[in-house]
């Protein structure tokens, strides 16, 4: 829209016509006794304290609000601190799980040095006859000693009872054939007695073949036993000189220092390998120690001098804040003189003026025009 240009008397006369309805409604809104009141007005007052009331009922859920979320801020932490716990009990449980399982005593490289029960776990002096434990020196088994002497005459006693059994079982056989051939055929007895002849020296050549072939075999079996006790002890042999090759020229007794290094730094050392400090290393600790302790008398030296400089300011400052205190109390005394004399001063002029104010200014009364002169207009 576009505005419209109007004559200055137009706009005069609305505007003083507005003024009027303005003030014609003031008076009527002022000057009626059923509605006005002194003072205050009743219906702000109403607005007010109904604002008020709203406002205090939306402080009151606005903490309502504010409790029931901290109500549940404080569930939730409660919540995850229990999470938490349980977590670390979960934690703790297992680590304590996987000692157990995978960090047992027993299994430690170093166990069998503290092994309470190392004399249970090993084995005796001699296990058997062909315990490779047993070497010269082991006192144990001796050269031409018969170790199997037992057992062998056990087996030839079996073999014994069992070729007597045999024999007399087979000479039972013979004895009832002879009686009943004897019996039966009489005439055949030279033939039976030679055909027993026969047998019996077949039997003797059986047993002196299956002699020697036992004798054979034993004799292959010793061989074997003594060619299998001087590779033992050449392997044995073999084997102490190595280790004591290996032991001699080994780490251990050699201190070699580039062992204890640790692969976690040069700094580090391994505990079961080090064998101490150098003297180099030795007298480097000993000067880092020297400068460590001139430094420290050198720190404890400034640190006497600097308590010795705060004792002399704070001297020259309790000397000053006496003098400005003994300065400052002549003051306020200065000062406490002067405002009494002030003070007698004004109340001389304070009575003074209300004297002339009670004699020369207050001496007309008011008339009734003065109070006819009110509630006219509603300024």
């Amino acid at each position: 829209m576009h505005k419209v240009d109007l004559r200055a008397d137009a706009k005069e006369a609305a505007c003083i016509e507005r003024r009027r309805n303005l003030e014609r409604d003031r008076k009527a809104r002022i000057f009626n006794a059923r509605e006005r009141r002194i003072g205050l007005d009743e219906q702000v007052l109403s607005r007010q304290v109904k604002e008020r009331q709203e406002h205090e009922s939306t402080e009151k859920l606005r903490d309502q609000a504010f409790a029931t979320d901290m109500i549940r801020n404080d569930k939730i932490a409660e919540l995850l601190q229990q999470r938490q716990e349980k977590d670390a009990r979960q934690f703790n449980k297992s680590v304590v799980e996987f000692r157990k399982e995978q960090q047992r005593v027993q299994d430690r490289r170093e166990f069998d040095l503290y092994d309470p029960d190392t004399k249970r776990k090993s084995l005796p002096a001699r296990v058997s006859d062909e315990d490779p434990r047993m070497t010269v020196s082991c006192l144990q088994r001796f050269e031409g000693e018969d170790l199997t002497c037992e057992e062998r005459k056990k087996l030839q006693q079996e073999q014994l009872r069992e070729w007597t059994g045999e024999q007399a079982a087979e000479k039972d056989r013979l004895a009832m054939e002879q009686r009943e051939a004897d019996r039966l055929h009489e005439l055949k007895a030279r033939e039976m007695d030679q055909r027993a002849v026969e047998m019996e020296e077949a039997e003797m050549s059986t047993r002196k073949a299956l002699n020697d072939a036992m004798k054979e075999y034993n004799q292959a079996l010793s061989k074997e036993k003594a060619a299998q006790h001087q590779r033992q002890a050449v392997e044995e042999q073999d084997d102490n000189l190595t280790e004591i090759s290996n032991n001699i020229h080994g780490d251990l007794l050699s201190e070699n220092p580039e062992v204890s290094q640790s692969a976690f730094g040069p700094h580090r050392v391994v505990p079961d390998r080090w064998k101490g400090m150098s003297p180099g290393q030795v007298q480097q600790i000993r000067e880092t120690q020297e400068a460590q302790r001139r430094e420290k008398e050198q720190e404890k030296s400034q640190e006497r001098e600097v308590e010795k400089e705060w004792e002399r300011r704070t001297v020259a400052v309790t000397r000053a804040g006496l003098v400005m205190e003994s300065q400052l109390e002549k003051k306020k005394k200065q000062l406490a003189k002067e405002l009494a004399e002030q003070n007698r001063q004004l109340a001389a002029e304070q009575r003074a003026r209300q004297e002339y104010i009670a004699k020369e200014v207050y001496t007309n009364k008011p008339s009734m025009d003065y109070f006819n002169q009110f509630n006219t207009c509603s300024r």
